[in-house]
């Protein structure tokens, strides 16, 4: 497809952070000043996670007011409706805007208060996915699960769990998540992202439906099968893991890898702003230098629909729209 059949494509984005999403003139408007390119994006030689994630820094100081909260996440709704989405699951960790002016609960309802506002606007179905994050204690995040708990079908859909992958493993979480499906949460995990498919392993057996990034199982054939038995959702995002080096060459990118290995791959954006992306320039980006399909786009795209974390009534829609 050219890039305008790409564009008219109807999309699905299911790894979308908000921080890492925050459009330019929202942190204008939220910062009053002007903000530079290069304070909000990753350049082109990006040589490690710890760069990219310097790029957070400011959007999360635009995230700590309820009003912040609220004006981000309308917009970021609204800007992502012009890549044709049709539905998005946009993540966030509740507890880095917690502070002694706003209740973990609060935070939560400002974002969805936002989002409501943006469908008003634009039409795009969402939900939220709560992040747990690796460096903060299981009270913490347990606390964050339970008022997470109140909007559990009502704008949240799911948890998560985000970080520094590799000082914190995932079978330091497995009793944490034991308890997120006690409180009736389904959940994706961050999971081979920092080269460990053990962390995928672990994530699986914990119950996770879906797996962020997965790249750390490629050529591991028995990790593959497992998330192909267990029907695990991959969700991959090019561009922003090969800016992190999840990949250290271009031409080892393991989507095609998956593809063919009968995984339930997505294709994702991870960090509109920060990665200066969208889901059409992912697309392009594949198919230039994957030899991804059309159909492969399709599938897909099929794929993130059935593995959503979207009501019934929801799913049924998006299918409706796909056709």
């Amino acid at each position: 497809m050219n890039r305008e059949q790409l564009l008219e494509l109807p999309k699905i984005d299911l790894h979308c952070h908000l921080d890492g999403s925050l459009t330019r003139h929202s942190m204008e408007k939220l910062l009053g000043r002007r903000v530079e390119e290069e304070e909000i994006r990753v350049s082109d030689d990006c040589k490690s996670l710890a760069e990219y994630l310097e790029k957070f820094d400011l959007p999360l100081q635009c995230l700590q007011t309820a009003e912040g909260l609220e004006e981000a996440s309308r917009e970021f709704l609204v800007e992502a409706s012009k890549d044709n989405l049709i539905y998005v699951e946009v993540r966030f960790a509740p507890l880095l805007s917690v502070n002694e002016s706003l209740t973990c609960e609060q935070v939560i309802e400002a974002v969805l208060k936002g989002l409501k506002k943006g469908r008003e606007l634009c039409g795009i179905d969402y939900n939220v996915i709560a992040c747990a994050m690796r460096h903060h204690t299981r009270k913490q995040n347990l606390s964050m699960f339970h008022a997470a708990r109140e909007f559990l079908g009502q704008g949240v859909c799911a948890l998560d769990l985000a970080g520094n992958e590799a000082a914190f493993p995932m079978k330091d979480f497995k009793e944490l998540f034991a308890e997120a499906a006690g409180l009736g949460f389904p959940f994706t995990l961050h999971a081979g992202e920092c080269g460990s498919a053990q962390n995928i392993v672990d994530s699986v057996e914990c119950g996770a439906r879906r797996i962020g990034h997965g790249i750390a199982m490629s050529g591991q054939a028995e990790v593959m099968e497992l998330c192909r038995r267990q029907q695990v959702g991959i969700e991959m995002c090019p561009i922003s893991n090969l800016q992190t080096k999840a990949v250290t060459d271009k031409s080892r990118y393991p989507m095609r890898e998956f593809l063919d290995a009968g995984l339930s791959v997505t294709i994702n954006t991870d960090n509109r702003t920060v990665s200066h992306t969208s889901l059409t320039r992912e697309m392009e980006f594949v198919q230039r230098e994957y030899g991804i399909s059309d159909e492969d786009l399709l599938v897909m795209t099929r794929n993130a629909a059935e593995c959503c974390f979207a009501d019934e009534a929801t799913k049924e829609k998006l299918f409706q729209k796909l056709k």
